[in-house]
């Protein structure tokens, strides 16, 4: 039971070779460039997108902040198609994996850091330790504000991961307890299938809000150190 429970999230492998190299490459076909003048409707349609949701996300960064748009755009259209992509029957979603998902927490992470540092040292430096702090609690506060910071990227990584996993499990056990139910009781077996493909709806819904939450934090933290 356990083992067909979490299959779907161990790693493809072809001819004893993990595959998922090629699985995270594969979203990027979704978003086509057009070399034509006029594009088409699903290019200007994906351009409308990038450009509200870079608008919007980028609109409380300075100069410094702005030169990460393509990044944090890349990202955010990265995550949501990975999502997306894994939704559909007999497929493999990547972010389900803890392991990527702190590689990619990690990294930005770091770069925002190591940006306040370079460019704030004394605000960076001030985060560790509030304005007004008695003097015997000054060694705690370091030590909390440093684990806080470190546990950021942690954060990142699991919300993404808890988050995409959970919905998977679920849309799994009902899926598994309609296919039960169908010879036993149709009717109860009808309900669980509705409640199947509402829950597939809301995890389409989960999939886009959980990229842009996980780009917006990031971003958060951008704004943060810059």
């Amino acid at each position: 039971m356990n083992e067909n429970l979490f299959a779907s999230f161990a790693t493809p492998t072809m001819m004893g070779l993990p595959i998922v190299i090629l699985i995270v490459m594969f979203p990027s076909i979704l978003f086509p460039s057009s070399n034509r003048l006029i594009n088409n409707r699903l290019t200007s349609i994906q351009q409308w997108l990038v450009q509200l949701t870079s608008k919007q996300m980028m609109a409380i960064h300075n100069s410094k902040g702005q030169t990460w748009t393509l990044m944090l755009m890349s990202l955010i259209l990265f995550i949501g198609s990975t999502n997306l992509l894994g939704l559909l029957p007999h497929s493999f979603t990547p972010t389900t994996q803890l392991s990527m998902n702190l590689g990619m927490a990690i990294p930005l992470w770091a770069g925002t850091v190591f940006m306040g540092f370079r460019h704030k040292t004394k605000a960076a430096l001030a985060h560790f330790l509030p304005q007004g702090t008695p003097i015997f609690l000054i060694p705690m506060l370091v030590i909390i504000e440093t684990i806080s910071l470190f546990i950021q990227p942690v954060a990142l990584a699991v919300r993404l991961t808890a988050n995409i996993t959970a919905g998977h499990l679920l849309i799994h056990l009902i899926g598994g307890a309609t296919l039960a139910l169908m010879n036993i009781s149709p009717s109860t077996a009808l309900i669980t299938f509705i409640i199947l493909i509402l829950l597939t709806i809301l995890e389409f819904a989960v999939a886009m809000i959980q990229a842009y939450v996980f780009t917006l934090l990031v971003s958060l933290y951008l704004h943060d150190n810059t």
